[in-house]
């Protein structure tokens, strides 16, 4: 069914193409459609993606949605007992309205957490009981205003150090909870929301050393009985990297956990990954050059592809940003250049990358 579909569809793509016209959305298949038998498809989104022609290409393409910024927990509380809830309101009534499914994100992180959640009114760092009782306000306000809403949650993002000669990043929540803001944040949530699926969230999730070490962390919670259902592997990934052989070794050396595996936040950076923000050098390109969008969709190809022969355990695939047209790549870690890591370009038509994920 799939590949006639798409066979149909390249063949449109083609023809339009040679004699000038735009290839109209209706004749694209939908990735959604294209994937029913696998995995949802989902994308993030902010309040200012759910109307005009980004709103059409969301509902026509994808079936699952993650706020991008709209639930950190400095966006939603910048004040302690203050929450701003519109934004997030606004994704989560368009999902539920739309059908899609709602993916949380994220409970805690060691960015965007606003200040005040770790100062104390004497202008000192506050106790371990001070914290820990903020943070279990946080969640369960939060948490239990979207029950049965959102269905999944990432509690905990990012708490791997990036040093592989330490195991947790040194972070304030840290510093003053040691590890029991982990512990204790999956409680909360799973006592605010016993239904939702709660997943740990990190990066580099596929390079060995850092793998080894999220898998320990992960296998000492379910040990201790910590109600964690699922690990979120974000992929923030280039034409470099990952290696099809430790993608694989990745999935399912964090299957044998018997944990639900979802990619949350894919992209593929067409420039090689750098973390360290830095100035656009002179004559460094920021153009997506015919080479670099063949190298892109072979990529997105080999990794769909992988995912697909996953399916068992891979319960969701989510796209961070919509299209070319926006990318919190863009800007960073270079000034001044432009990146296109996904599969629509900055007209919302489908790239050879969307070709290369839906014809198979």
């Amino acid at each position: 069914m799939f590949l006639n579909l798409t066979k149909k569809s390249s063949f449109l793509l083609t023809l339009c193409i040679s004699v000038g016209l735009p290839y109209l959305a209706f004749s694209q298949p939908a990735l959604k459609e294209v994937y029913q038998d696998y995995f949802p498809i989902g994308v993030a989104v902010g309040a200012r993606n759910l109307t005009g022609d980004e709103a059409k290409l969301i509902k026509k393409q994808f079936n699952s949605i993650t706020a991008e910024n709209a639930m950190k927990m400095g966006p939603i509380q910048p004040v302690e007992g203050k929450f701003y809830w519109k934004d997030a309101d606004a994704i989560v009534d368009f999902a539920m309205q739309n059908g899609f499914k709602m993916r949380g994100h994220n409970l805690s992180w060691h960015e965007q957490t606003p200040k005040w959640m770790f100062i104390g009114k004497d202008g000192k760092t506050v106790s371990k009981t001070v914290l820990l009782q903020r943070l279990k306000d946080h969640i369960t306000t939060v948490v239990s205003r979207y029950k049965g809403k959102i269905y999944a949650w990432d509690v905990i993002n990012e708490a791997i150090d990036d040093d592989p000669t330490k195991s947790l990043r040194q972070s304030p929540w840290y510093q003053i909870l040691g590890d029991d803001f982990i512990i204790k944040a999956f409680e909360y949530a799973h006592a605010a929301d016993p239904d939702a699926q709660l997943f740990y969230n990190d990066y580099n999730t596929e390079f060995p050393e850092k793998r080894d070490r999220i898998y320990t962390l992960l296998k000492r919670m379910i040990d201790k009985g910590v109600p964690i259902h699922g690990v979120g592997l974000q992929a923030h990934w280039s034409l470099q990297e990952p290696s099809a052989e430790n993608l694989r070794a990745a999935i399912e050396r964090y299957a044998s956990l018997g944990l639900k595996i979802q990619f949350t936040e894919l992209d593929l950076s067409i420039y090689p990954w750098e973390k360290n923000k830095r100035a656009r050098k002179p004559g460094e390109s920021a153009i997506l050059t015919p080479e670099l969008e063949q190298q892109q969709a072979d990529r997105y190809g080999l990794v769909f592809k992988i995912f697909r022969e996953y399916k068992d355990v891979i319960t969701n695939v989510t796209f961070w940003n919509i299209s070319d047209r926006y990318s919190w790549l863009d800007e960073y870690p270079v000034s001044g250049r432009k990146n296109y890591p996904l599969l629509f370009d900055t007209k919302l038509q489908p790239k050879k990358a969307f070709w290369a994920v839906v014809n198979f």
